[in-house]
């Protein structure tokens, strides 16, 4: 099984990140594929570079970047979503004046046309949040 996963809410707003990240590990054991991650709406600040949660929380950026690292797994962060709110790619970044990009390691950014092929590439797709 194929699956294409959208995340809509904040890693600190509710448990649909860890919900989706649990998920996708369980898929992955089972032998099912990711086609892709994507990050939409709120769900943008899952990519952040510099989220520091307090010592007892999960580091669930951290736990993406591994994730990807580790599955080849597409996390891709909507383009729309990051600019609105403030989140730069390097190349953004750069065009903007900006001395650093905010995008973590394994993120990359991307527009709906690549989430829509990516669900058209999938036998199912999940929405959390």
């Amino acid at each position: 099984m194929k699956y294409a996963i959208q995340i809509n809410t904040s890693p600190y707003a509710s448990d649909a990140g860890v919900v989706a990240y649990r998920f996708i590990q369980a898929a992955l054991l089972a032998q099912h594929q990711i086609i892709q991650v994507f990050f939409y709406q709120e769900g943008i600040g899952h990519a952040l570079r510099h989220a520091s949660p307090p010592d007892d929380e999960w580091h669930l950026t951290s736990k993406w970047s591994a994730l990807a690292g580790q599955h080849g797994i597409d996390l891709l962060v909507c383009i729309s979503a990051a600019q609105r709110r403030g989140l730069l790619c390097a190349d953004e970044a750069r065009r903007q004046g900006a001395s650093d990009d905010d995008l973590a390691a394994g993120f990359r950014i991307g527009g709906l046309g690549q989430w829509l092929e990516a669900t058209l590439q999938a036998d199912r797709c999940l929405v959390f949040g």
